[in-house]
């Protein structure tokens, strides 16, 4: 009953925070605050003039969060639906289904400090977790394809991290929480401003570590974490020199999925870890400096060269065999553009990016594999792959801002992007056993490519309009194509027969339409898109990876902030909409071709109520929405959904300390954070977190 309740209290705020918005003083926008984002541009811009979709979660709203999983975070974002593997793991959805598969992670370009996590074409499934998130200034978000800016992998679209930024005076802060199943956490930062009395240099520096630890609410589930990054910034006579360093450490044990219909209502079942030697062990750096040179008040030059090193080992617990993976890349590459204002209502920016990578892989099986006749002669013992990649990107852009009309505004871009692989198989090639003998039933499943190189060329053009209703509300729609290049693992990584990838770039053309308003009071924004993807790259049922398939997305997303009163503030964010399948393919006897792609609810959003208790105490209660989906793509088995409540507290001491606190799922409903069905093992789940509390108090000084 306080379930249903609270669920009705979140429903009727809604249409009476749009009623109840108050007509505006004249002159009130004058006085809202901008929100500054750099996504779109990499360079500061304000979000409420952008043409298009922006969100932005501020330090404030990350520290309330204070989240374990990023995916606590990024459910206040419309459209964003993360599904939370075990451990730091998960599955992304931007705009799109949650997405599997070899690739699938290169639909989505995600960032720090502007700065591509992963190397183009050697995209992770899991690489936010690689992000100073925890500690993060701000986190930035587009839906749907990105800007001239952004190249491959901005398809559906991108996250960009903002790691903790330079003070303007000295500061230093430590905190430490706690949690339900052995959590706990350290966050510490400290930072100083520097300015030459005698000159006009200036520098500052800030440095922030996080140090995690969770035992796991499953057997053998725990995970040990380290974050570091650092900020430095000089100026002098209009030059600035922004540079940073990131640095992540994961060693994780890590649970599969659960089986059978419902099994994750069983709690005793739901701790259960049927794949207690799977782990994972993953390790990041990441070195750039941004040169920033202000010629004159309308032009300036920016290039960012960078490096970035990965390394990961991890036990494929989901394959027959159980292989152990062990993958790395370094990179080396640079971001440059040139800014213009060349009239007071057109500006312009012109840019080129460039890479290079060097990226390995090894897939090797140690035991024999369990099950059928058929599994243990197709799947032997040995080395299954061992190859390196060398990869090549470069791209020239042009952004384009025309003010053509006193409320009128265009932008246009588009960015050439060359992507070229040259790989270099260390094994025999074909689908033999690591010393060249045949396995049984026709072959080995793993195939070898023959060495070759392979390009790729794209455009990505871009075109979008906007109508400034008043003073803080914009009309604005977009036309865009976005694109990815097939990742290594799709060319080279091949079951079967096939001999060779002939793979294709995924294209995805969108439309989007919106209207956004940024008021003190009331903030909305709502957008109707509109997509279809071609080329999608999909494994058929021989095993080969195929990239003819098409689908189309279409809906409409939400965003409300309403402050009710001086110490009442409600917000809500939504998603409500449709993917399909829009080509045959055959699985079973079954034409997918217009069914509803599995792993993509129709609706799922969040809700928050915040109140000021007083002056030193604040609340926030928050519903998590997902709706029911499919789980296979015959759309034959569904999961039913679920809503999950959280609460959280803070208790502000004195100027320097506090005090605070969370329950998640505060009602303790059994639900899964995914479901999935296969043949072999039907139903699934990863089991989500039943009641959880943290405390923890943080300690802060600032000095003017």
């Amino acid at each position: 009953m306080p379930v249903i309740i609270l669920k009705m209290l979140f429903i009727l705020c809604i249409p009476v925070a749009i009623a109840a918005e108050p007509d505006p003083e004249p002159d009130q926008s004058k006085n809202e605050e901008k929100t500054i984002v750099v996504i779109a541009t990499r360079s500061a811009s304000d979000a409420s003039l952008n043409i298009g979709n922006i969100d932005k979660l501020s330090a404030q709203e990350i520290k309330k969060v204070a989240h374990v999983h990023v995916q606590e975070l990024l459910t206040r974002v419309p459209g964003v639906n993360l599904q939370r593997g075990n451990g730091q793991d998960y599955l992304a959805a931007i705009r799109s289904p949650v997405l599997t598969g070899a690739g699938a992670c290169g639909a989505f370009l995600i960032a720090e400090d502007g700065i591509s996590l992963r190397a183009a074409g050697f995209c992770n499934v899991n690489e936010l977790f690689e992000s100073h998130t925890e500690q993060a200034s701000n986190i930035e978000i587009i839906r749907g394809p990105g800007t001239a800016f952004h190249g491959s992998n901005a398809l559906h679209g991108m996250i960009n991290v903002i790691t903790p930024n330079v003070p303007d005076a000295e500061r230093a802060d430590f905190s430490v929480e706690a949690g339900n199943y052995g959590f706990s956490r350290l966050k510490t930062s400290v930072g100083n401003h520097f300015t030459n009395s005698d000159s006009d240099k200036h520098s500052a520096y800030n440095l922030a570590l996080t140090l995690s630890r969770d035992d796991g609410y499953r057997d053998d589930s725990g995970y040990d974490q380290q974050k570091f990054s650092g900020r430095h910034l000089y100026t002098q006579q209009g030059l600035k020199v922004s540079s940073g360093v990131a640095i992540s450490n994961l060693d994780q044990q890590t649970a599969g999925f659960i089986l059978g219909k419902n099994s994750f209502k069983d709690r005793e079942l739901a701790r259960s870890n049927l794949n207690p030697e799977a782990f994972r062990k993953a390790k990041s750096l990441r070195v750039w400096s941004r040169f920033e040179k202000q010629f004159n008040d309308d032009e300036k030059l920016i290039i960012t060269p960078y490096i970035r090193l990965t390394d990961m080992t991890f036990r494929q617990h989901f394959l027959p065999g159980k292989p152990l993976e062990e993958n790395a890349q370094e990179s080396l590459g640079f971001q440059s553009a040139f800014y213009s204002g060349s009239t007071e209502n057109l500006s312009y920016s012109l840019g080129f990016d460039a890479e290079i990578s060097n990226g390995s892989l090894k897939q090797a099986q140690e035991n024999p594999t369990e099950g059928s006749v058929f599994l243990q002669q197709t799947i032997p013992v040995g080395k299954h792959y061992d190859y390196d990649v060398k990869a090549s990107m470069i791209a020239p852009f042009i952004h384009l801002n025309w003010i053509f009309l006193p409320q009128w505004q265009l932008t246009a871009g588009v960015r050439y992007e060359h992507m070229a692989y040259d790989y270099n198989n260390k094994m025999l090639a074909g689908r033999s056993r690591d010393d060249g003998s045949l396995c049984g039933f026709g072959g080995c499943r793993y195939s070898r490519p023959e060495d070759r190189k392979d390009t790729f060329n794209n455009w990505s053009p871009k075109l979008g309009f906007s109508y400034l209703l008043t003073a803080g509300s914009l009309l604005f729609a977009n036309f865009s194509k976005g694109f990815r290049a097939p990742q290594a693992t799709e060319l080279y990584r091949l079951q079967r027969d096939q001999v060779a990838a002939e793979l294709d770039s995924v294209k995805l053309n969108s439309f989007e339409l919106g209207i956004r308003q940024n008021k003190t009071q009331l903030s909305y924004e709502l957008v109707y898109f509109m997509m279809d993807k071609n080329n999608v790259i999909f494994r058929d049922s021989n095993f080969f990876n195929l990239s003819n398939g098409k689908t189309t997305h279409s809906g409409i997303e939400v965003r409300i902030d309403y402050l009710i009163s001086d110490n009442l503030n409600f917000s809500v964010n939504g998603s409500f909409a449709k993917h399909q399948y829009a080509s045959d393919q055959l699985l079973g006897e079954i034409n997918i071709n217009g069914n509803e792609i599995d792993t993509a609810p129709k609706h799922f959003g969040s809700a928050r109520l915040e109140w000021q208790a007083t002056n030193n105490i604040d609340f926030e209660l928050e519903l998590i929405h997902q709706g029911d989906y499919f789980l296979d793509a015959e759309n034959l088995h569904r999961y039913g959904g679920h809503d999950l409540f959280n609460l959280r507290g803070n208790w502000v001491l004195n100027d320097n300390w506090n005090v605070f606190a969370r329950v998640n799922n505060l009602f303790d409903k059994k639900y899964a954070d995914r479901a999935d069905y296969t043949f072999f093992t039907e139903e699934r789940y990863f089991p989500g977190m039943p009641m959880s509390l943290f405390v923890g108090f943080q300690w802060r000084s600032e000095k003017n």
